[in-house]
């Protein structure tokens, strides 16, 4: 599924990520912990093609079994929108546009038929428990129902790989474990692989794997 060997990362002179190599099996749920600054996030990052590896030491990510060293940007992001959905701390939902609408935008941008981008949302919607706020806003919708609505967007074009960052940190605590239970539920469904940056130990506990990174390095 990942296999990411001698991943370094450099922003000028700053050296965030020192050899990380990780790999992970399709339908693992993997959490991935440390202190504020150890690389976490910009690991995600880079494991989700979001940003790229330095370029001066001799790095590889496969994905799925494609090489994405050798992608173009084209095809980079086409690869990203087929194959990796994102959930993040803040929900990034734009704010005028209804649930549904949301959830649609990735399936969109694949070139989905608008019918069939809908059908499928509104089962996505509809398994989340949604069904009565297809139409409703952002702003009409708690905190669980937006981060919920996020995670329909992520899983709407049927992602093999589900990225999470913080997913829970915006959260109050009862939303915060009906959202973790649905990693579970979700990946028990779907197979679908979970790599997870949190600072919630509970969650980081409940994975199949817990990777705890130190100063730009995974120590276990």
């Amino acid at each position: 599924m990942i296999k990411a060997e001698n991943i370094h990362k450099h922003y000028n002179d700053l050296h965030v990520l020192k050899g990380v190599n990780v790999h992970i099996k399709k339908g693992e749920v993997v959490s991935i912990v440390g202190a504020s600054g150890a690389g976490k996030t910009t690991l995600l990052q880079i494991l989700g093609t979001l940003d790229s590896i330095s370029k001066t030491h001799d790095a590889s990510l496969i994905i799925n079994g494609k090489s994405i060293n050798t992608l173009s940007e084209k095809l980079l992001a086409k690869f990203r929108n087929e194959n990796i959905g994102f959930i993040f701390q803040f929900h990034q939902l734009l704010p005028e546009f209804s649930a549904i609408e949301n959830v649609c935008i990735p399936a969109y941008i694949k070139k989905t038929p608008k019918a069939e981008a809908i059908k499928r949302a509104k089962e996505l919607l509809d398994f989340l428990g949604l069904s009565h706020r297809y139409n409703h806003k952002p702003n009409e919708l708690s905190g669980g129902e937006q981060q919920r609505v996020a995670v329909a967007r992520a899983l709407i074009n049927n992602p093999s790989l589900i990225f999470a960052d913080e997913p829970s940190g915006n959260l109050d605590s009862e939303s915060a474990e009906n959202l973790h239970n649905l990693f579970f539920k979700l990946r028990d469904q779907f197979g679908q692989t979970f790599v997870i940056v949190t600072h919630n130990e509970e969650l980081a506990d409940l994975a199949d794997r817990k990777l705890t990174m130190v100063d730009g390095k995974i120590i276990n």
